[in-house]
């Protein structure tokens, strides 16, 4: 019933906006004309085709029944709402799933089943740049692109090793070293662009906001030591990064205009945003977990919690220059208010580090009295007892 309510609702968007129907003409995706395919029909199980749709089903009931899906029906309804404003009569066969997973990555199986990781819910900054993402795997689903490589990997013997990413287990270790095998080609990767582009232009979103989207990640790739983005990015196992294909798609885009929906983007993901910044800074990624957050707080300079994930962040990574600017954001975030209590606990253990007892107590004291629950505390409290003791603190947030 659940499912059967969210696609109602996502399908209810299409109706109201009038969207990519069934019959609606051709549209041009990168100035060829391109139309909308008919539903597809579900193969029958004893054709290679419906074998696979089979094993992604089994799939989808583990994706179902994992812990890393988040449940909350608000945030699966606005998902599936985006993919049916984008995919027309397919949303029918379109099932949109969040997972909490602090990498940047969304894909689509050719059963209709589309994951929508947290890492990519962080970083995209307003609805558009979302739809441009879903829409670049709608195309690659419409397309059936995907299905045109698993057979292929079927052939290969390599389809059990492909099969075993669509599992949470391990995903992003194994999508970064079978990068090279599974990434879809080039003649793929432009085609999905194109249409998505195509979809958010008919859905009436910017298209330019798409390849805001692949700058933003290439910015944070060119932080990775190595600038490799296969060894970080699990997109990029299966959707090769280049400055081509940004710029490609900001030509493609050229005087578009439309919907940005930032405002209701944001207040959709704001009851998110603490567990994700967690789950980011727990990544271990400083430099990139930097850019994304130089960009939020020019988004949002009086946020006080984006400032303490930036001083966290810098204090963490300690390079050089780090404590000082660490610092002033703590000191910043204080100044404004509303600080998470941890704003607190990081002063102290750079003052402490520094020696600066005085002030390593007073910062630990107003973390106690702030966060008395604090599955730390006691180790804060034995600081000030013991003010004199070594002054390495753990590197965790």
């Amino acid at each position: 019933m659940k499912r059967r309510q969210l696609l109602a609702a996502g399908c209810a968007h299409c109706a109201a906006l009038g969207l990519l129907g069934a019959g609606r003409a051709a549209a041009q995706a990168g100035g060829v004309e391109w139309a909308m395919p008919q539903r597809f029909a579900r193969p029958e199980i004893a054709s290679d085709e419906g074998g696979l749709w089979a094993m992604m089903d089994r799939e989808e009931t583990r994706l179902r029944r994992s812990p890393f899906v988040m449940r909350d029906p608000a945030l699966r309804q606005y998902l599936q709402g985006i993919a049916c404003k984008l995919g027309g009569s397919h949303c029918q066969d379109t099932r949109v799933y969040p997972v909490r997973t602090p990498f940047f990555n969304a894909s689509m199986a050719p059963n209709g089943m589309m994951q929508v990781w947290s890492g990519l819910l962080l970083r995209v900054e307003n609805e558009a740049q979302l739809a441009g993402v879903i829409g670049h795997e709608l195309g690659h689903y419409l397309q059936r692109h995907l299905l045109e490589r698993l057979r292929d990997l079927k052939a290969r013997s390599a389809f059990g090793a492909f099969m075993s990413m669509f599992g949470l287990a391990g995903l992003v270790v194994q999508m970064a070293s079978l990068a090279g095998a599974f990434a879809f080609s080039r003649d793929h990767e432009r085609e999905a662009d194109r249409i998505g582009l195509a979809l958010m232009r008919q859905a009436g979103y910017d298209p330019r906001e798409a390849a805001k989207v692949w700058a933003n990640l290439l910015d944070e790739m060119k932080a990775t030591p190595g600038g490799d983005p296969s060894k970080t990015s699990p997109l990029f196992a299966t959707h090769p990064a280049s400055e081509e294909r940004s710029q490609t798609l900001a030509a493609l885009a050229e005087g578009g205009s439309g919907f940005l929906g930032e405002a209701e983007y944001v207040a959709r993901i704001a009851p998110f945003l603490t567990d994700l910044l967690d789950d980011e800074l727990a990544r271990g990624q400083h430099g990139e977990t930097l850019i994304l957050l130089d960009r939020m707080v020019a988004r949002r300079p009086e946020g006080s919690d984006l400032l303490f994930y930036r001083a966290e962040t810098r204090r963490l990574r300690d390079a050089e220059g780090d404590a000082d600017a660490a610092l002033a954001d703590l000191h910043a975030a204080i100044r404004i208010g509303g600080e998470p209590a941890r704003s607190h606990r990081a002063l102290g253990y750079i003052h402490r580090q520094r020696g600066q007892t005085d002030e390593a107590r007073a910062a630990f004291t107003r973390y106690v009295e702030r966060a008395p629950g604090a599955p730390d505390v006691d180790l804060i409290r034995s600081y000030l007892a013991e003010p004199g003791t070594a002054r390495n603190d753990p590197a965790t947030s």
